[in-house]
């Protein structure tokens, strides 16, 4: 939104339990995605779209991390940041031609994509605060029976191979590999359900277009 004087206002677009989600962090929580090797893919999906769900991940993101400041200790060090970091020069399609493997050619990846190292850092170390505090919160005591993995098995994954007239792996060689997936259905559940209550109890205000911050 620019001023008067013709300068560049960052818009407030949701105000989060009072801390302000801006216009910039969409950009950046855009321009993070599209540094995610295996992300979901976008095709298909307008910018208006795009930015839609984009505030709502940083809405779901600021209420998580608001909850998991309340936790004594809980916090991710930067070795451990640096170590993931590491992984994802090595699996960013883009890094081969910048030559990632270089303190110069990641630099220059990451101007490309509009962060500095130390941003990055920081951001990322929001994503693995938001995903631990998820793992000690809804994955811990969550128990999948034998019987749920048989029944992905023969009603979800059979099907699936006899449509592409595929012989399906033996049930035993992929029964971690399912249980994954159903324990990942269940937290999304969970976790839902919870950051609705949390919405429900706090204070999220959506701003549109024109419209001022309270």
């Amino acid at each position: 939104m620019p001023t008067a004087s013709g300068a560049e206002v960052d818009r407030v677009v949701a105000i989060v339990n009072g801390d302000l989600v801006l216009d910039s962090d969409v950009d950046q929580d855009l321009r993070l995605d599209d540094l995610e090797p295996y992300g979901e893919s976008n095709t298909g999906r307008s910018s208006t779209q795009l930015r839609t769900r984009a505030i709502e991940r940083i809405i779901n993101r600021d209420l998580i991390l608001q909850q998991a400041t309340l936790q004594p200790g809980f916090e991710i060090g930067d070795d451990a940041v640096n170590q993931e970091l590491d992984a994802l020069r090595k699996n960013i399609p883009a890094c081969k031609e910048y030559h990632c493997d270089t303190q110069a050619g990641w630099d220059k990846l990451l101007a490309a994509n509009g962060f500095t190292e130390v941003e990055l850092q920081r951001r990322w170390k929001q994503r693995m605060m938001v995903l631990s505090f998820i793992e000690q919160r809804f994955r811990m005591g969550i128990r999948i029976t034998p019987a749920e993995i048989q029944t992905y098995y023969t009603d979800t994954l059979l099907p699936q191979y006899a449509e592409r007239h595929a012989t399906p792996p033996p049930i035993e060689s992929i029964s971690n590999r399912i249980q994954e997936v159903l324990l990942a259905q269940r937290v999304s559940s969970l976790l839902n359900s919870w950051l609705q209550s949390l919405r429900a109890q706090g204070s999220i205000v959506l701003l549109h277009p024109g419209e001022s911050a309270p």
